[in-house]
């Protein structure tokens, strides 16, 4: 059985989602603050969290910001009243995998749980191992090192590495990886965060991030992951 953290202070809001995901099959836990919430994700091992970003004590975002620091890849939806574009680019490059904004359709947001907990369990189930440039990656164990010893990727950034892998030599838009790897529909308003990743992990792949060779850009489209 899947097993969700829901860190949401509104108590209808909790209760609602609460009920709606045990009736879903699931098993949940919640908290009503921010620092409940990260003290109960380093306590105990989620399938997923649930972290509404305005919260008291600590937002949701700082919340996200520590688990990525500590190096849990436990994947989270950020729930956000905002409609800003910042917030939700913020969110992103701070280690969330995906948001949903409020007030959403509780079929969207169970949608968007499901994507999340298949990818994770396929992911899990896998055993790939590759070198991708100076990397030498485990999907299965979210683990990376190179010639200086281990490195620290975001859950995000081993599932676009993962889907160029698995794609290499191939074409692949800015619009397909929101969709396939955030699951977007609406893909406009972020494609930027895809050139931020994608920057991100040139660093750790390229000899020379500057002259990249293994991710590469394709002009008007997007990137390409190519076998030396």
């Amino acid at each position: 059985m899947f097993k969700i953290l829901i860190v949401e202070d509104e108590p209808a809001m909790q209760l609602g989602l609460k009920d709606n995901l045990e009736f879903e099959g699931y098993e949940v836990e919640v908290a009503g603050d921010g620092e409940r919430g990260l003290q109960l994700i380093r306590d105990n091992q989620y399938h997923l969290v649930l972290l509404d970003i305005m919260l008291p004590k600590l937002s949701g975002l700082d919340v996200c910001r520590r688990v990525r620091e500590e190096r849990n890849q436990v994947p989270i939806i950020l729930l956000t009243a905002k409609g800003e574009e910042i917030d939700k680019v913020l969110g992103l490059e701070l280690g969330a995998d995906d948001y949903v904004t409020k007030p959403f359709s509780l079929r969207e947001l169970l949608a968007r749980i499901k994507a999340i907990l298949r990818r994770s369990d396929v992911n899990d189930k896998g055993s790939d191992e590759a070198q991708i440039g100076r990397l030498l990656v485990n999907f299965q164990k979210y683990a990376a090192s190179n010639e200086e010893g281990e490195v620290k990727l975001s859950h995000k950034e081993f599932e676009i590495l993962h889907y160029l892998y698995e794609h290499r030599n191939e074409s692949v838009s800015r619009y397909r990886l929101l969709e396939e790897v955030w699951g977007y529909d609406d893909a406009q308003p972020t494609t930027r965060t895809v050139d931020n990743f994608i920057l991100r992990l040139r660093q750790q792949v390229e000899k020379d991030p500057k002259d990249p060779r293994i991710i590469i850009t394709v002009h008007g489209s997007g990137y390409k992951m190519v076998d030396e």
